[in-house]
């Protein structure tokens, strides 16, 4: 049986030797219930008004029209997070509270607004300031409180801005989904009533508006929190202040971006084109920018840390690459379930997030924003890859071989020549080789 590579130690139990059990409300399975309970709550909640204003039939037109953005949303926000892909619980959790206890939330509080509005001021200004005001603070108030909960109990999937992003881009696209529902529902029903059928109808020109034009604008809004969230993420514990006001300046500018949507109708007749093609459209492309230069950055990261653990035995000397480049990964999960099926693959896909894990571990500790855990979760990560290296192995080094680029090397070559301009020497982990060649412009791990 091989023995591991040699790493730092952590107590195996309490400093002061007392084992203490947790209150029956700390239980996982206790949190869990009680969260499950709120949301299946939350969901015959709001399906029961949701139905009750659009009626059955209006109900079931607006749920088949509004679905239909949704897979692509998820599939984009999903591909974002594919360098260090979270669990699909928080995706689905998420979710869930979009479309639910935030959908809830803001559909009582607003009504609520507005009514006090009209009963206090002006009513014909109610619902326009509801629109523009209480709308905007209420809705992404709700909206991030989703990512306020993963980022609090769920703090080990939440290290950077990719997981703020796309947390907060799936809770609004659950809240999306469920305005939508509302929003086209009741159009049918006006439809139904005014009797305009096809391209002029009510329901055409709510979908074209909501569903082709602008699925991405909720998404866009609550994005601002999300970074907010990931920024604090990558903050020292130290820094309470920036961990603070960073997520609170995101939730006022998606505050403010949600307001200036709400309120293009009141810019004149073409008040709404003119804020989608000034602002919305090069908002998202910005954003798009943003993202994909962080899952870049992401992977340049996993290309630098991860060397120190080929000198240690822990990786081979061609994974940092592999896993350093999306396409590798790609080739290693087919490699792997072509010769060993879909357990295989799946085996290399834990052992490609596990890797990019202790990557942003490692670099977070260089950095000093490292947790008062960070030997016992580089020991777990470890482990982990350990017990997947049979299967794991073989394919990344297939993947980074068919993948790098032949460089000549131009120094003198001692000892055996290995793939990708490193010279193999034998290597103190059992039986792996290590790279004892300095990183210059001609070895393809440097970036």
């Amino acid at each position: 049986m091989a023995t591991f590579p040699p790493y730092p130690t952590h107590p195996a139990g309490p400093v002061d030797g007392v084992l203490r059990h947790p209150h029956w409300w700390q239980r996982r399975w206790v949190r869990y219930g009680a969260l499950i309970m709120l949301l299946a709550l939350s969901g015959l909640v709001i399906l029961a008004l949701v139905r009750q204003q659009t009626g059955t039939e209006g109900f079931l037109v607006g749920l088949g029209l509004a679905v239909l953005p949704v897979p692509l949303l998820i599939a984009a926000f999903r591909w974002l997070d594919r360098v260090e892909p979270g669990p699909w619980r928080n995706t689905v959790f998420a979710f869930a509270w979009g479309a639910c206890a935030a959908a809830l939330i803001a559909i009582v509080a607003n009504s609520f607004a507005t009514k006090w509005i009209a009963t206090t001021s002006d009513p014909s200004s109610a619902d326009t300031l509801g629109a523009t005001v209480i709308a905007p603070i209420v809705e992404e108030s709700a909206k991030a409180a989703a990512v306020l909960l993963v980022f609090l109990f769920r703090r080990r999937d939440f290290t950077g801005i990719v997981d703020g992003v796309v947390i907060a881009g799936v809770t609004a696209t659950g809240f999306a989904f469920t305005e939508n529902i509302l929003y086209l529902g009741t159009a049918f029903g006006t439809d139904q009533i005014t009797g305009d059928r096809g391209i002029a109808s009510v329901t055409a020109a709510t979908f074209f508006v909501r569903v082709i034009m602008s699925p991405f604008a909720h998404p866009l809004f609550t994005v601002m929190t999300g970074i907010g969230f990931g920024i604090a993420a990558l903050s020292a514990d130290r820094q309470h202040v920036r961990r603070v006001l960073v997520p609170l300046g995101g939730l006022l500018l998606a505050m403010g971006m949600h307001a200036l949507w709400n309120g293009s109708s009141a810019f004149g007749e073409y008040g709404f084109f003119a804020v989608y093609g000034t602002f919305m459209l090069p908002a998202f492309g910005l954003l798009t920018w943003l993202v994909i230069w962080t899952r870049q950055r992401e992977l340049r990261t996993v290309r630098e840390e991860l060397p120190a653990y080929v000198l240690a035995g822990w990786l081979g000397p061609g994974e940092p690459f592999a896993l350093g480049s999306m396409r590798a990964r790609r080739m290693a999960r087919d490699y792997a379930r072509h010769h060993g099926g879909k357990p295989a693959a799946r085996a290399v896909a834990q052992y490609e997030a596990y890797a990019t894990s202790l990557a942003f571990l490692r670099h977070r500790g260089r950095r000093g924003r490292a947790g008062a855990d960070f030997v016992v979760r580089e020991r777990e990560l470890l482990a982990e890859l350990w017990n997947r290296r049979q299967l794991a192995r073989p394919a990344l080094e297939y993947a980074a071989r068919a993948s790098a680029p032949v460089v000549p090397t131009p120094w003198p070559v001692y000892g055996v020549q290995g793939a990708y301009g490193y010279v193999h020497g034998p290597g103190p982990g059992p039986g792996y080789g290590y790279p004892a060649v300095p990183y210059t412009a001609h070895n393809p791990y440097r970036t």
